[in-house]
Order: structure tokens, then C-alpha cells, then sequence
């Protein structure tokens, strides 16, 4: 989805799929992915708490891309907060979205989830790079990409293959700090949502949800996981 160097295969919005490759990186058994139904008040109530993120995967399309090009405009032009203890990682391997939302959702987690083995280890060494050095890091990390091919081939849908042009993309939702981020690498920068708490913040994610569905009614290729702790 940008001007990559590596492709890797893409990854299902499959939670029984996600699960498997974070706890075979270190991710503690006591929290996993799982479906969001709706987003709906009486679905959303069916959501494992803690929820600490969602993951969107929604087409990219000429529409959103109109969208995509008018937002970067305004915020640089308009400026936003962004609090320095926010992780963010730029995304410049082909199809490796999937992967880098995961991350993303599991990296401004830390504190609550405790992630182990490979996946504390590629934290831990990032943690001081910029969003550019990350990607760069991940390019050469074979235990996440292998982990990410093996992922990939196990999902319920025929897997494409990784030349095949891909349009659908996953971002991150993620509370920091007392403010709501999404969290996509082929941006130039985290978007800031406004404020949020921990209490309101599945709500609030999912009224950004919303305004992606919003903005194309009658697309139906939305896939909404939630990362909460189940055990």
C-alpha cells in the first residue's frame, strides 16, 4: 500500500488467526483479539473488558483517498497534539498493515499487557526510534515476519498471493494518555481523535468506526476486532 521494498503475504481479520501469531511472539494468554459484531450499544456491551484497542479493516478506495489527502492538509496546516508516549511506527513493507496494527494496539499496551519473547524483545529495542527507524527495524526482524507468513497462510479465506494489489487496510484505534489515536503507517502522522478515558474509550473508538463507514454507505468490506483482556 505505499512504495515498498518487501512484500509479505496480507493478514486475515480472523482473531483466531491474530491470536496465534501474538502469543507464538510473547503476548500473555490472559488477553487476545476478538470480533466486534456491531457497533451498536447491546454489541458493543459484548466486549471483553479492559478493551485497550480496535482493529479496522476498511477498503481503501479513490473516496477515501480524496478523504485521506483533504485530513493531512488540514492538520498540517491546523496542527494537533501528540503525546511524545505514543508508539508509532511507519508501515513500509507491502501488506505488513495487518501486522503493524497489531503492534501498534500491543506497543501503547505495555504497561497492562506485559508482552514477553519476541515481542518485548522488538518493544524494548525500539522504544528511542523515530516512526521511520521502527519500519526499518521490523524489516530485519525475522522472528515477526516469519511469524507473519505462518499467520497469513492459516486463514479461512484463500490467501492471496503477496504481488497481488490489496484493498483493504487495518489502522489502530488506541487510547494515550487521555486521548484517542488512530494509528496507520501509510500516514505521515498518528491522527488525534480527541479525548477519551479508559471507561468510554470502546464508545468513543467506535464512533470513529463509524465515520469511516459513514463516509462510504455503501461499502460493506468493514472488519472491526477488539484487543481486551479475556482471561
Amino acid at each position: 500500500m505505499a512504495d515498498e521494498k518487501q512484500r509479505w503475504l496480507p493478514l486475515e481479520s480472523n482473531p483466531e488467526v491474530m491470536n496465534k501469531f501474538v502469543k507464538e511472539l510473547g503476548m500473555p494468554g490472559s488477553w487476545s483479539y476478538t470480533d466486534v459484531f456491531g457497533l451498536d450499544d447491546d454489541l458493543l456491551a459484548m466486549v471483553p473488558q479492559p478493551c485497550v484497542a480496535l482493529l479496522l479493516l476498511f477498503p481503501i478506495n479513490d473516496k477515501y483517498e480524496v478523504f485521506r489527502k483533504g485530513e493531512e492538509e488540514r492538520i498540517k496546516e491546523a496542527g494537533q497534539n501528540i503525546t511524545p508516549k505514543l508508539y508509532y511506527m511507519k508501515q513500509t513493507i507491502g501488506n505488513a498493515c495487518g501486522t503493524i496494527a497489531l503492534l501498534h494496539s500491543i506497543a501503547n499496551n505495555q504497561e497492562a499487557i506485559k508482552p514477553e519473547k519476541a515481542l518485548k524483545t522488538f518493544l524494548e529495542n525500539t522504544a528511542s526510534m523515530d516512526p521511520v527507524e521502527r519500519a526499518a527495524y521490523l524489516e530485519k526482524d525475522e522472528s515477526i515476519k516469519v511469524a507473519h507468513e505462518s499467520s497469513a497462510l492459516e486463514g479461512q479465506t484463500e490467501t492471496p498471493s503477496r504481488d497481488d494489489e490489496i484493498n483493504l487496510h487495518f489502522v489502530a484505534l488506541v487510547h494515550k494518555e487521555g486521548e484517542l489515536y488512530e494509528l496507520d503507517g501509510r500516514k505521515p502522522f498518528p491522527i488525534n481523535w480527541g479525548k477519551t478515558t479508559p471507561d468510554s474509550f470502546l464508545a468513543d473508538a467506535a464512533k470513529v468506526c463509524k465515520e469511516f463507514m459513514n463516509r462510504d454507505p455503501d461499502e460493506l468490506h468493514f472488519t472491526i476486532v477488539a484487543l481486551a483482556q479475556t482471561g
